[in-house]
């Protein structure tokens, strides 16, 4: 459970700190186990075969052709008689033979632009593979705190529960020696009831973000490391949104993944115009083909090579051509819209960081003296009530304000630290170096 001052109120309810899994431990578990990130990294290697796919249509293709037959014909025919031949007569042979072809594209234009589009796909399986790396990074960290955050629920609902506790044990002392009204002890009983509630619900939600962050990772410890009570509130730096935002408009992949999506489109659109170009290739073979007999009972030995140019201009393909590049037309602008939509999504992702940063800076020191201003109110309103100016409904009513700020304060915590990653994800450039940054944050 986590150590954090709940000032001396709630020294007495903090339990021991146990050493466990930090968020670089569950991070380096859920790169060996979480499916999502396993199935980017096939992706990824998939990707990376586009260039040698393309390279190979520009080299020579060899093939090799081998054959082997039985041979039964029958012929009928005067000249039979010539060759002291029965008429009709019946050849049974065997033939074999072997032919090895070669050819090297000479001007093939829609090759030479395959090439090229491989490229831009080794560099598309790139950057989507750099999202996914981002993405784990993220989603290891949200959990992991959303495990911390559900911790500190169930601490913050123990601790309250206690308390009220006291204070309805109070008040019905209280009631028994007539300084209290029976409404003092409904109203502890009723508060306490709720917070007996709340404590049921917090340790559900416990155990619901443990199964998440141990699906991510594939381990079970209760006992991770928690956030230090001295968090560094380092505002973003550059401090301008707009320096942010133009390195994200730049590196963040997924913008740079529909930078090559589009790039990609415009040539499939020049591709699919080579179809009416002609195409020439360097042609050679060599074959060999022996018979053990013929038609007239003589058999061959032969051998054939051939070394040309073959040039293939295409006059009519059905409409297909013209259809491919109407498709290709279209595929260009839907990858044009798309590349404008992730720069707006990255844009405003952004934006949203940006501005978490800040106000969790804000929000952090805002909660920070709300804690000490509440926790002064709850003494103020114990004290009135032993002097009779405060009631006990004064008390519970400081106790929750105070649970409720503490709560609030872990949660704007997590919160900032999750927007500082969430913005060098945006721009492109979170790593595992920046999860340690945060992981210095834990003892």
């Amino acid at each position: 459970m986590k150590l954090k001052s709940l000032y001396c109120l709630l020294a007495m309810f903090a339990a021991p700190v146990a050493q466990g899994m930090d968020l670089l431990d569950a991070y380096h578990a859920a790169q060996g186990l979480d499916s999502i990130f396993a199935a980017a990294r096939a992706t990824h290697q998939a990707g990376q075969e586009k260039l040698t796919q393309g390279r190979a249509l520009l080299l020579p293709s060899v093939n090799l052709v081998a054959n082997s037959t039985f041979n039964n014909s029958t012929t009928n025919s005067a000249t039979n008689a010539r060759f002291g031949l029965p008429n009709p007569y019946t050849s049974r042979y065997n033939s074999y033979g072997y032919t090895v072809a070669l050819v090297q594209p000479l001007f093939r234009p829609q090759n030479w632009l395959g090439y090229s589009q491989s490229e831009l796909q080794v560099v598309m399986a790139d950057a989507q593979f750099r999202a996914a790396e981002q993405d784990l990074v993220l989603r290891v960290a949200q959990a992991y705190f959303d495990v911390l955050m559900a911790q500190d629920s169930v601490q913050l609902a123990e601790a309250q529960k206690t308390a009220i506790a006291e204070q309805l044990a109070q008040a019905k002392r209280n009631f028994e020696v007539g300084s209290a009204t029976v409404t003092d002890v409904y109203e502890a009983q009723a508060r306490h009831d709720l917070v007996n509630s709340q404590l049921i619900a917090a340790q559900s939600g416990l155990l619901v973000k443990r199964r998440a962050l141990q699906q991510l990772t594939g381990t079970t410890s209760n006992d991770l490391r928690i956030l230090n009570q001295e968090l560094r509130l380092d505002p973003p730096q550059p401090a301008v949104m707009s320096g942010w935002i133009e390195t994200a408009t730049l590196h963040n992949p997924q913008v740079t993944a529909a930078q090559a999506g589009a790039e990609l489109a415009d040539k499939e659109v020049t591709r699919s115009m080579s179809g009416h170009s002609p195409t020439a290739d360097i042609v050679a073979s060599y074959g060999q083909n022996n018979a053990n007999g013929g038609t007239f009972g003589f058999g061959s030995d032969t051998r054939n090579t051939v070394v040309g140019v073959q040039v293939t201009v295409p006059i009519f393909q059905g409409m297909a051509t013209q259809s491919k590049w109407r498709e290709a037309e279209a595929n260009r602008e839907r990858a044009r819209q798309e590349l404008e939509t992730a720069r707006r999504n990255v844009e405003l992702q952004t934006q949203q960081a940006y501005l978490g940063v800040e106000s969790g800076i804000a929000q952090v020191g805002a909660l920070q003296q709300a804690l000490k201003s509440s926790a002064s109110l709850l003494d103020a309103s114990k004290l009135g009530q032993e002097v009779g100016v405060r009631t006990n409904l004064d008390v519970l009513n400081a106790q929750q304000q105070l649970y409720a700020t503490r709560r609030d304060l872990y949660q704007a915590e997590y919160n900032f630290l999750m927007s500082r990653l969430r913005l060098k994800a945006a721009a492109g450039d979170l790593s595992e170096d920046d999860l340690a940054a945060v992981n210095q944050a834990l003892y």
